[in-house]
């Protein structure tokens, strides 16, 4: 007869492995900003205001100097400008709202510094690169439909608004387009006037009835004017084979104060109205790496819109070595978005293959333990899925992969529709996309491997020049 009674309560009674202690929520202040030297004097009326905050952005290593003073460490001054001279692919961008989370006392080691204001030494030495890294890595540009618009899923499409953002991140997926010129990357730019762009847009739009799902990014939104913003989501939301919307912002964390002002909220609030006339999900999604960004100005902004009718407010982090890459760390970030924000976390996606960032990415398989780790201590919709963005593809849970080879950190994987990059190729659902684990993460044998490979590829081009 098999028995019914539970293994707990046997004579060895199994302990619950203390993976993740939740502690329930406690009221979060807003950091106080005047112990920063140049906010000292600063009032919460100006702290609270946009305006103020755009004025007062940091731009330079001086301009990091000159908020900070005395906790701003010589050598990670230096090591930050330096940074910037060589490897940066994201100039110095950062509102003081957005400082103001950092530890201001350990800022070597505070996870926001380490991917707003990464420093020289942060990278990798051994392998700042990976062999297959590239600027545009989700070759986004490539699958344009118009200036601007990518189409790379079948139902769903990208429009890229706008090219800059209140806050430029280290990590920045699409650096080949966003931001100022640096050293190591010289921007691309777009060519058409906005109105003409965003006229290109819709007209594809309107012709094309299978979309029925539009993210509204750049750069970020918070950079185009409400007068502008508004005018193009309201015509999103009178094509008929729309459905969802989503507004992309990582500025209702870096700069909530945008968010609260009077001409944004009304705005926003008329095409929240149109929206559930329309019967259309209209949505905000943000990106928030780190529990010390959870603050009581996102929560406030966060409230507004969920009060005037936005059907969720997303979080879509990226998942960064020394940043946010344990369980602990994106537990932490989950409770607090849920407990205090009312933030609803999606998705982590592993970082791109950029150039310069190995130091941030994780192994497939480091993913893939931490997505296991995590389930079960979370509400399910509010359980994120880690997602791998694997070039000509797309989004795939970190458990899809097909195939992986763990001695060369490599992954393979399969599609289940074409992008515009693969109309008329037999074979493009047959084949197997790859994708790259850190090298710094192999065993010795799979180091020495890409060591080869890389060898093998600086005598090719040094031998295509010399036949050129």
């Amino acid at each position: 007869m098999r028995s019914t009674m539970s293994p707990a309560l046997g004579p060895e009674k199994a302990e619950q492995p203390l993976l993740y202690a939740y502690a329930p929520a406690r009221e979060r202040s807003e950091p106080d900003w005047t112990r920063i030297p140049g906010f000292r004097g600063v009032s919460r009326a100006e702290w609270e205001d946009a305006t103020w905050q755009r004025r007062h952005t940091v731009k330079s290593v001086r301009e990091l100097k000159g908020a900070l003073g005395a906790l701003l460490p010589d050598d990670l001054a230096e090591g930050i400008a330096l940074d910037q001279a060589r490897r940066a692919t994201m100039s110095i961008l950062i509102p003081p709202h957005m400082l103001n989370t950092m530890d201001v006392a350990e800022l070597w080691s505070d996870p926001v510094r380490r991917y707003m204001l990464p420093a020289l030494a942060d990278r990798r030495a051994d392998w700042p690169d990976h062999p297959r890294a590239s600027r545009d890595s989700l070759h986004e540009h490539d699958m344009w439909v118009a200036e601007g618009l990518t189409h790379r899923y079948p139902t769903k499409v990208l429009a890229e608004l706008v090219a800059t953002c209140p806050q430029y991140c280290g990590h920045c997926t699409r650096m080949d387009l966003v931001g100022n010129d640096v050293p190591a990357v010289t921007k691309l730019r777009f060519e058409l006037p906005q109105q003409r762009r965003f006229g290109a847009m819709l007209d594809y739009l309107r012709r094309t009835p299978t979309v029925r799902d539009v993210v509204v990014s750049g750069g970020d939104i918070a950079n185009l004017h409400i007068t502008q913003l508004e005018p193009f989501v309201s015509a999103l939301l009178d094509i008929p084979s729309i459905r969802d919307i989503r507004l992309a912002s990582k500025a209702l964390a870096g700069l909530p104060q945008h968010y609260l002002q009077d001409d944004v909220l009304a705005g926003l609030e008329r095409l929240s109205r149109k929206a559930f006339e329309r019967g259309v999900d209209l949505a905000i999604h943000t990106h928030v790496n780190t529990a010390q960004q959870v603050t009581p100005l996102l929560a406030k902004a966060t409230r507004k819109l969920l009060e005037m009718g936005f059907r969720d407010v997303r979080n879509q982090g990226v998942l960064l070595r020394g940043v946010n890459a344990t369980s602990k760390d994106l537990l932490d970030l989950c409770f607090a978005l849920l407990d205090h924000a009312n933030v609803l976390p999606y998705y982590f996606y592993m970082c791109d293959m950029l150039p310069n960032s190995e130091h941030w990415r994780v192994a497939l398989f480091e993913a893939q333990q931490l997505q296991h780790d995590i389930m079960g201590y979370l509400p399910g919709f509010a359980t994120p899925r880690i997602v791998c963005d694997v070039p000509f593809v797309g989004k795939r849970w970190v458990h899809q992969v097909a195939e992986y080879d763990r001695e060369k950190g490599i992954s393979r994987w399969t599609k289940n529709y074409l992008t515009p990059l693969e109309r008329g190729d037999p074979e493009a659902m047959r084949r197997r996309y790859d994708y790259y684990d850190p090298i710094y993460t192999l065993p010795e044998s799979g180091q020495a491997w890409w060591r080869r490979q890389a060898r093998a590829g600086e005598h090719a081009e040094s031998h295509g020049a010399l036949d050129a």
